[in-house]
């Protein structure tokens, strides 16, 4: 069934008027012993396998979301406030501006401390600006090969230079003075920037800036990934790579309560009542699963081997949900129904390199789009997301600062009689009478795509042989696991890939970097190189939100249309499901994983 348009998302204010407020602080802090109840155990499932737990390696979901809860960085968002605003983590207060936004100083909130790790000879060592001006400075490493070098790269002062001496050495100098990261003393951190950046902040809310201590880099060396030692509310205390991860409560961890920064919608005041006046995290083990087939994941939530369900797989909505309603056989035990309208794209990307779909002639392009075109995304809604889902006509999702209700896209639109005929223009034809189509020096036509080997996909993969099959284009799908998958995008190894983006930071900046040019080799799949769309991301980065700011960004959107690195699919609308003793279940828009605000009420559990 075709759905219509998706209820409103969440309004985000633009980031010089969040940061200009006077945000309450979301830590209160107290002494006290560990409150975790060690009896109370959180069971979860990954739907994709982690590939490290290094904060400034890895950038999947499933590491990410385990980073974030050992690894603190600077800010954080607050977990019940709509619309989403930062809020302090491990500084005193928000960062203090300066020079139109182009210093930022950072203090350091005092006592607190990275777990016992024989690194530090087995007891607490306290966090420190230093601490955060090493684990920046592993973002501009060329060895460690950071696919969030985005966040940095052009940005702080001094560090290009930096780079630039490590890729002639060898050798990145973490003791050598940096003109942006001035440590200014044992808890006060200075960063410069180049130029005025008004959402700099948001970079230092991204759970992969946390802070990493040095010693632990030193004595695990290739091993890092896994040995995360943090200062955040949870240890890794069991692992099984890409199998299994349990996690406790960290007795290290310092006191805090959690207060709402700003409003708290209706739908989420009973999760702010339950939170008042308690120290996190409550849960005291968290034991984490990966189940990377969707219908084992969904089994295990009903077998009650999961508490919560992140997201119902496509193949079950229809079983859970009717008109996207909780149907009433699941409400009657007690099950809980979350719509998170979280800002995020799916595509499908080409490899500008490649020399089948790669290029920048008008031949390639015309293929490129004659494909997007002979892609039918409402079934695609219909069948592979029960339609869960709304068409993209844009990079940028709905809700985002920088979004254009009003911009139309109607380049990649479902037509497979114009995409036919674009290709028998530019001599993409069938020469040999097979039924499919040569390139146009006579060499075979052929579509590779990479997938994943899991029954969704390969239902996804079904349509597109369908979609390419009535033109004429020959499919080849191959397969390998997402963290594989991954690696080899970001060297250039794929030649097209279905992907998709949850926001880190609610701007559309951080949806166009996927195309910007300088970052192709790291979350730019598609190593889109095109000097007129950098130009204009890097002066959309230096205004603040406004129409100007918004139209730099449509037409940014209209030289992906043309010149399409993407085709557009859709922007996924997420159900969650919660059993009745996981308590304070809200989804965030922007974090990945809740964990430290959930409770378990034991006594519902069944035994």
């Amino acid at each position: 069934m075709t759905v219509g348009p998706p209820p409103p998302f969440p309004l985000f204010r633009q980031a010089a008027r969040w940061l200009r407020a006077a945000a309450l602080a979301v830590i209160v802090w107290h002494g006290g012993a560990l409150a975790a109840d060690r009896a109370k155990v959180l069971h979860v499932a990954f739907a994709i396998a982690e590939t490290s737990f290094d904060p400034q390696f890895a950038s999947d979901a499933a590491s990410d979301g385990v980073i974030a809860n050992i690894f603190e960085a600077m800010l954080d968002y607050d977990y019940l406030a709509r619309p989403v605003r930062l809020v302090p983590r491990t500084l005193e207060a928000l960062p203090t501006q300066s020079d139109n936004g182009a210093t930022y100083l950072c203090h350091i909130r005092k006592g607190i401390f990275f777990t016992p790790d024989p690194a530090f000879g087995d007891q607490p060592r306290e966090l420190t600006a230093t601490d955060y001006a090493y684990s920046l400075k592993r973002l501009l490493d060329p060895a460690i090969k950071s696919p969030w070098l985005w966040l940095l790269e052009g940005k702080i002062k001094g560090a290009d230079e930096a780079r630039a001496r490590a890729r002639e050495t060898g050798h990145f100098d973490y003791d050598a003075p940096m003109a942006g990261l001035e440590v200014i003393d044992r808890y006060t951190l200075r960063i410069r920037l180049k130029s005025p950046d008004l959402r700099f902040s948001y970079a230092l809310a991204v759970p992969n800036t946390g802070a990493l201590a040095r010693e632990i880099v030193e004595r695990y060396g290739a091993d890092l990934g896994a040995h995360p030692v943090g200062t955040g509310p949870f240890v890794l205390k069991e692992y099984k790579r890409s199998s299994a991860m349990v996690l406790e409560a960290n007795p290290q961890y310092r006191a805090w309560t959690y207060v709402p920064s700003g409003p708290v919608p209706p739908e989420s005041e009973e999760a702010a009542r339950a939170l008042k006046g308690k120290r996190l995290p409550l849960v005291g083990r968290i034991e984490i699963k990966v189940i990377e087939e969707p219908q084992s994941r969904w089994l295990a939530f009903l077998n009650r081997e999961s508490d919560v369900l992140e997201q119902i797989p496509g193949d079950f909505v229809e079983q859970a949900l009717d008109a996207g309603k909780l149907r009433p056989d699941f409400a009657s035990r007690g099950i809980r129904h979350e719509i998170l309208l979280r800002p995020n794209v799916y595509f499908a990307y080409f490899n500008m390199e490649d020399p089948v779909v790669g290029g920048y002639t008008r031949e390639k392009i015309a293929l490129r789009r004659a494909i997007a075109m002979a892609y039918d995304e409402q079934e695609a809604i219909r069948v592979l997301s029960r339609g869960r889902s709304v068409p993209a006509q844009s990079p940028i999702p709905p809700g985002i600062a920088g979004y254009d209700p009003d911009l139309r896209t109607e380049a990649q639109r479902f037509d497979p009689a114009a995409s036919r005929a674009l290709l028998d223009r530019f001599n993409y034809k069938d020469r040999d009478g097979d039924g499919y189509r040569e390139l146009p020096d006579g060499k075979p036509l052929v579509l590779e795509r990479w997938s994943t080997p899991t029954s969704a996909q390969r239902q996804a993969d079904e349509l597109w042989k369908k979609n390419m099959d009535a033109i004429g284009i020959r499919l080849l799908i191959r397969k390998d696991k997402l963290p594989e998958l991954r690696k080899m995008a970001r060297a250039g190894k794929i030649a097209f890939r279905v992907d998709g983006w949850n926001a880190d930071y609610p701007d559309a900046e951080n949806f166009m970097q996927l195309l910007y040019g300088p970052n192709a080799g790291q979350e730019n799949g598609a190593r889109f190189r095109l000097p007129e769309f950098d130009r204009l991301y890097e002066e959309a980065r230096h205004l603040p939100d406004s129409p100007q700011r918004t139209r730099l960004f449509d037409r940014m959107t209209q030289l992906v249309i043309a010149y399409a690195p993407w085709r557009l699919t859709d922007h996924v609308i997420e159900d969650h499901l919660a059993h009745p003793w996981v308590g304070n279940y809200k989804p965030h828009p922007i974090r990945s994983q809740v964990w430290q605000y959930l409770d378990i009420d034991n006594s519902q559990r069944p035994r």
